[in-house]
């Protein structure tokens, strides 16, 4: 799982909002989102929700309250915000501020949560595993005998060149 926890002022909108919560999860804003309050929807205009301009305070949230924000509406991510606690503004603190969390964020057009999901099991399943070691293989051997003369046998070339070609993909899903 993946969360964050932030501090913000109760005067900040819910588009302000909205922005905070793309930089703690290291996106850019590019794609519709909304909030779920009440049953209420506020967000992007194109969505037909009411505005964003509302104050976090307006919403009149009691501590435990939880409510939904998506992002990217063609293939939602969808986050459950949870209003841990009230505390007053303390002197000379900047806000809004990200005071915990875990787990490495998705990338913003990754395909969704499925895709993520997917893509995370794979980069660390047997045929990773499988490929990492007939790279170790080839790499112990030239290491063994100071030559590259393992290529000079195809089917060795070929199934090294077929690891290396799908660890450089798994390689791409996490660098964007």
């Amino acid at each position: 799982m993946v969360w964050r926890r932030v501090q913000v002022v109760s005067t900040m909108t819910l588009r302000e909002f909205h922005g905070v919560l793309q930089v703690a999860m290291g996106w850019e804003g590019i794609h519709l989102y909304q909030f779920i309050i009440h049953t209420a929807r506020y967000g992007s205009w194109e969505t037909g929700a009411r505005s964003p301009a509302m104050m976090l305070g307006e919403l009149k949230l009691r501590k435990g309250s939880r409510f939904l924000y998506e992002y990217d509406l063609n293939i939602p991510w969808e986050h459950e915000i949870r209003l841990e606690e009230r505390q007053p503004v303390k002197s000379g603190a900047h806000y809004p501020a990200c005071t915990g969390g875990d787990g490495d964020c998705p990338q913003e057009d990754c395909g969704g949560p499925e895709a993520w999901m997917w893509r995370r099991d794979n980069a660390f399943g047997y045929e990773t595993m499988d490929d990492l070691e007939i790279t170790t293989e080839f790499l112990q051997e030239v290491a063994e005998t100071k030559s590259l003369v393992v290529l000079d046998a195809p089917d060795r070339a070929e199934e090294l060149r077929a690891a290396l070609d799908r660890l450089k993909e798994r390689a791409s899903w996490h660098d964007g």
